[in-house]
């Protein structure tokens, strides 16, 4: 089995070169594709798939991942959706016989740094000036509803314990966060949506 993996930028595709293959396991092969930018991903997202559609192998799966930036998640999902739909692929909602479906199309909510926000042993193994307290928190017991976004909650919090201090680098932060985290206890229901349908997708 291989996994083509689509993300809007750098930091995702820094963030999953960990967490794939603790996902996955090791008998998974996968590859990651950044972008510049969800509008970047979505303009060359239709002539992707159906590139993919023309001659991927059966033993293939396709995962689309992007950021759901404090908007309604259905509209966003939708669009992808369609795109997939369009060029003759299958995603779950409009798999086959059995169920079975070729692309998953996955929102982190509201960004990716509330995944990072919800395994707070990795944010302290990878900063340990961080507050272990730091998940007990009111504004941050529920990673995925933190207010005025995740991407300066995490940068506020990591300047407070003295890093980052000319400003929070996304794909440094991702790599290293990252390589601490485990898929299994991260407390945003964003992550836990997502690593379950990875699963999915890959055992059908």
């Amino acid at each position: 089995m291989h996994l083509e993996t689509l993300v809007e930028e750098r930091s995702a595709e820094a963030a999953l070169s960990h967490l794939l293959p603790r996902i996955l396991g090791t008998e998974i092969s996968f590859a990651i594709y950044s972008h510049r930018g969800k509008m970047d991903l979505l303009a060359k997202l239709p002539q992707r798939m159906r590139g993919y559609a023309r001659w991927m192998p059966d033993n293939w799966r396709i995962l689309i991942l992007t950021d759901a930036d404090g908007r309604d998640c259905l509209p966003q999902k939708e669009v992808l959706e369609s795109v997939v739909r369009a060029s003759g692929l299958l995603t779950r909602s409009s798999g086959g016989p059995g169920g079975r479906f070729q692309v998953s199309t996955r929102l982190a909510i509201e960004e990716l740094e509330a995944w990072f926000l919800g395994d707070v042993e990795a944010l302290c193994s990878a900063y340990p000036r961080l507050s272990p307290t730091l998940a007990w928190q009111a504004p941050y017991r529920d990673p995925d509803a933190v207010r005025g976004g995740t991407w300066e909650a995490l940068e506020r919090e990591l300047q407070r314990a003295g890093y980052h201090a000319g400003g929070l680098s996304k794909i440094k932060a991702a790599r290293e966060i990252s390589v601490h985290m485990d898929p299994a206890r991260n407390r945003s229901r964003s992550f836990q949506v997502f690593r379950e349908g990875l699963l999915k997708l890959i055992s059908g």
